[in-house]
């Protein structure tokens, strides 16, 4: 570990750990229709006195650990209502009672809360002189290895002491809804970007207006599936990534008034499936001065990764689109706080293996870019990538990096880049400038520290960052100090 690198040992701030008892709500399928009505057929054929019971027991079980649960047996009942010949004369505990059985609780955090990144909170109202509230988001890993999206609030006070906010005991899963038009272009381009664009595309994408919603994209899918021209097979495999692509695309609401650690951006499309992962947040302020927090995140669902971009002014409303373009590949985007020159400007790793910058002036879309940095240390010999987006400084953006060595040992560093052409590296550390110590190396995966963004915050980097997978802790080091090293390592 880099002698410059010192912890924060303020004891009100303690590692920030997972939590088991902190649980969502997922509607519950059975693997077959037919599983499905032999459910219903049972709880219909219940005396309604024994409704009742069965309902009150199951409240007094579970009322306290959601704010509504009756609203969400209530919705989970309305997806299975089909099933039912006369829903109208069922009586409210019964319908209930069916919700509850079609639903299902979910431990988000029950395997680990990792690769947090930190940003200061839209708004700083009702803090004292020195204090700054800030937005903690992690990675939150439950059964069946699913990633989301969580996040924690705290105050840090002008000696950047941390105090932790009360964590609220429950979580919220968000309203969606799915973007209702797509640009038939745009499309097409993402389609053929992920080599997906065959003559059964070909086909529906000329049924397709320039300006199309999901019910006009289902009529084409419908027109061509009627042609007989190609096989069922064909089509099938078709739709399938064709939605796949729609649904990537949504958005999602938080009511106001819910705490920021209530909410929880679990995984909705078919895309992300198996894991929401490493969100990357930052405060990007535009040439106007107005104020967007951007996050870069993989999608994956469990072949494939698809690069996502979550955009957001408030932590209540989000919009989720695809990133799109050669440089959008692989794992591991962070965006720069601001544009350069006019143009919004990405790291990327599009090879898995070296850093790149990437231009574009327009934030959905990376079409260039060129290499600044390669593995060249010992403890980056296998890849190296980055730890969140570059932070600004006067003598330049500090990036911090992962490097990743023998054994796969997972270790941070740091480079500094040019103000104005960040493709010239000024200085670059030679030494991890945090590693993970003897205690920190046992984990769901061993021999790991890992950031997913930093602030610079009263004179110092501000560090977030997990230990092998499994929880979460926070370092700092004095910013001048850094570069005043970085410097002499770029002479």
């Amino acid at each position: 570990m880099s002698r410059l690198f010192k912890r924060i040992t303020n004891r009100t701030l303690k590692n920030i750990r997972p939590d088991k008892r902190r649980v969502i709500t997922r509607p519950f399928r059975p693997a077959s229709e037919n599983h499905t009505t032999n459910i219903v057929n049972r709880i219909l054929t219940l005396d309604e006195p024994r409704v009742k019971a069965l309902l009150k027991q199951t409240l007094k079980e579970f009322a306290h650990r959601h704010k509504d649960i009756q609203a969400v047996l209530s919705k989970n009942y309305q997806h299975i209502e089909s099933y039912i010949k006369a829903p109208q004369a069922l009586s409210e505990e019964r319908k209930l009672l069916l919700g509850a059985c079609f639903t299902m609780e979910y431990s988000i955090e029950s395997a680990a809360l990792f690769n947090p990144s930190v940003v200061i909170y839209p708004k700083q109202n009702q803090m004292k002189k020195g204090q700054t509230r800030v937005i903690f988001s992690f990675r939150a890993t439950g059964e069946g290895h699913i990633s989301s999206i969580v996040f924690r609030s705290a105050i840090i006070d002008k000696d950047n002491s941390i105090f932790l906010e009360p964590v609220s005991p429950y979580l919220g899963t968000p309203e969606v809804v799915l973007n209702r038009t797509y640009d038939r272009e745009l499309f097409k381009a993402k389609l053929e970007e992920m080599g997906q664009f065959s003559e059964v595309d070909k086909a529906i994408y000329q049924h397709l207006v320039t300006r199309f919603t999901p019910e006009e994209m289902g009529q084409a899918i419908y027109a061509v599936r009627g042609s007989n021209i190609f096989t069922a097979a064909d089509m099938d495999d078709t739709v399938v990534h064709i939605k796949w692509l729609a649904e990537s695309n949504y958005e999602v609401f938080f009511p106001h008034g819910q705490l920021i650690s209530e909410r929880v951006i679990f995984p909705l499309s078919q895309n992300e499936s198996n894991g929401v992962e490493d969100a990357r947040f930052v405060r990007f302020v535009d040439d106007d001065g107005s104020v967007t927090y951007y996050a870069t995140y993989t999608a994956y669902n469990g072949r494939e990764i698809l690069p996502q971009l979550i955009e957001t002014q408030d932590f209540h409303h989000f919009k989720i689109s695809t990133l799109n373009g050669p440089m959008a590949r692989n794992k591991g985007m962070a965006l720069f706080p601001r544009k350069i020159n006019g143009r919004y400007a990405m790291i990327t790793r599009t090879d898995g293996e070296n850093l790149y910058l990437s231009y574009s002036n327009n934030i959905h879309f990376w079409f260039e870019g060129a290499k600044i940095e390669a593995p060249e240390n010992p403890w980056e010999l296998i890849q190296i990538g980055n730890c969140g987006s570059p932070l600004e400084t006067k003598k330049g953006w500090l990036l911090l990096t992962h490097g990743v060595g023998p054994m796969r040992k997972y270790c941070i560093g740091v480079s500094l880049l040019d103000l104005k052409d960040p493709a010239k590296i000024i200085g670059r550390l030679e030494e991890p400038l945090l590693a993970p110590r003897e205690e920190e190396r046992e984990g769901y995966v061993p021999n790991v520290v890992y950031s997913c963004g930093s602030i610079i915050l009263n004179g110092e980097l501000i560090i977030p960052y997990a230990i092998s997978d499994s929880d979460s802790h926070v370092a700092s080091i004095p910013v001048d100090e850094l570069l005043e090293k970085l410097l002499k390592k770029g002479k």
